[in-house]
């Protein structure tokens, strides 16, 4: 690289850094496995496996429940199922939560470097600061949007679009960290950057990954904050 075109790289304001925090962030699927699983087993389905919950990684509680309530047939209001999951969820996740290391590491680095991030999920907002403040990720990323706030989640873009909004940025500057298909496609129809890392790697290969700009086709095990940091400082357009 030429010594003008690295200064225009260099004096380019840090990129946005949007954050999906389940399957992400964090290796909280788990938590939501077994809340949906307890949850299910109160109203009669006792067999609710692994499987059927990695249907929903990736979108948003309400929706999750809304199909599986049709599902099942279980003929409670969605109110109630949202409460009962949010109360398990937030018991588990309090008492354990891994944050994969390599993305501390990379949000540690993103801060220092002076790079404006926020967290944008189809979590409640109860459930995204419990797992912020338990795994001390709050102090880092301040800026916080739930699906619940917004009109409609993922893949729709509402809660990036929003993500963008209060931290003061456009969104065609963003980049979207994310690990689902109904998010990386949420991030496109933003307009935004994407960075992949599918949280089921049998995944990567869904259509919705084929718009990220840098995907990790081996998950978290080949993510590092290295590499990501590296592709964040090239120009938009440019290969990984």
């Amino acid at each position: 690289m030429s010594t003008s075109a690295a200064s225009r790289v260099t004096s380019a304001p840090p990129a946005p850094v949007i954050f999906d925090l389940d399957g992400t962030l964090v290796d909280s699927e788990p938590n939501y496995y077994e809340a949906g699983r307890r949850l299910l087993a109160g109203y009669g389905v006792p067999d609710f496996s692994w499987e059927h919950h990695a249907r929903f990684i990736g979108i948003g509680t309400r929706e999750t429940l809304e199909i599986l309530s049709r599902e099942f047939g279980i003929d409670a209001p969605l109110e109630e199922l949202l409460a009962g999951k949010n109360r398990t969820y937030l018991e588990l996740a309090r008492a354990h939560t891994e944050v994969f290391p390599e993305m501390r590491a990379f949000v540690e680095r993103l801060a220092a470097a002076g790079h404006p991030m926020a967290v944008a999920s189809g979590s409640s907002r109860a459930a995204i600061e419990a797992v912020l403040s338990g795994t001390g990720l709050d102090a880092l990323l301040t800026t916080v949007v739930s699906a619940e706030e917004v009109a409609h989640g993922k893949p729709e873009p509402d809660v990036f679009l929003e993500a963008a909004h209060r931290l003061g940025v456009e969104p065609v500057r963003c980049v979207v960290l994310e690990d689902a298909a109904p998010g990386a496609l949420a991030a496109h129809r933003a307009g935004m950057r994407c960075i992949a890392v599918p949280y089921v790697t049998a995944t990567a290969d869904d259509p919705a990954f084929a718009s990220a700009g840098l995907l990790f086709k081996g998950g978290q095990g080949e993510f590092t904050a290295r590499a990501a940091y590296d592709w964040l400082g090239q120009p938009a357009g440019s290969s990984p």
